[in-house]
């Protein structure tokens, strides 16, 4: 596993290295995130066998801004869009519909997006491209939040540990669909729906 530190050297090659299928864990809000190209089968598969998730679950994607969300094929209203991103940076996941599905929606014709309120995870994201931005963690266990730990359990099966240091851990970020009129919660989270 190399390592490299939030915020250094090194985006343009893995910006080329995701689009191979590598894998990193990032730093988000709360834990550690497991990203992948969204646009890579390869890379999608491998953070679903790391998670041990079961087929067919989407991964949520990690995107720096609105320009980011046409090369994922997102084909929400302009309306809708201009609702969320007045909230975000935030942590607030939310499920837009896709002009086709992408290996990180696994089928579905809906994404979940978020652009994280994680200001150095979004200065990477504005070099390297969207990521997928799952926990990292085996399904039913806590999200990892110290690099040490990412090291000793994720040695062998992560390619790069970006290191931001120990994350804050807390609540994952609220996950709303945004498919249906009104939005719906799917996941509370650390931001209140509906905002004050």
């Amino acid at each position: 596993m190399a390592a490299l530190q939030s915020g250094g050297a090194g985006v343009d090659e893995m910006a080329a290295a995701l689009g191979a299928g590598i894998v990193l864990a990032i730093p988000t809000e709360s834990s550690y995130g497991l990203a992948a190209d969204p646009l890579s089968q390869r890379g999608v598969d491998r953070v679903l066998a790391l998670k041990g998730r079961e087929p067919g679950k989407p991964l949520l994607v990690l995107c720096a801004g609105r320009s980011q969300l046409d090369g994922l094929g997102i084909a929400a209203d302009p309306g809708v869009l201009d609702r969320f991103f007045a909230i975000w940076p935030a942590p607030l996941t939310v499920v837009l519909p896709l002009a086709r599905p992408i290996p990180a929606s696994c089928g579905a014709p809906s994404l979940a997006v978020r652009v994280p309120a994680h200001e150095g995870l979004r200065a990477m994201l504005s070099g390297i491209g969207p990521v997928t931005g799952t926990s990292l963690n085996r399904s039913g266990q806590p999200p990892c939040v110290d690099p040490d730990e990412i090291v000793k359990l994720f040695e062998a099966e992560v390619d790069v540990l970006v290191d931001g240091g120990r994350t804050p851990g807390g609540a994952p970020s609220t996950l709303l669909d945004a498919t249906a009129d009104p939005p719906r919660v799917l996941r509370e989270g650390a931001f209140a729906w509906p905002p004050s």
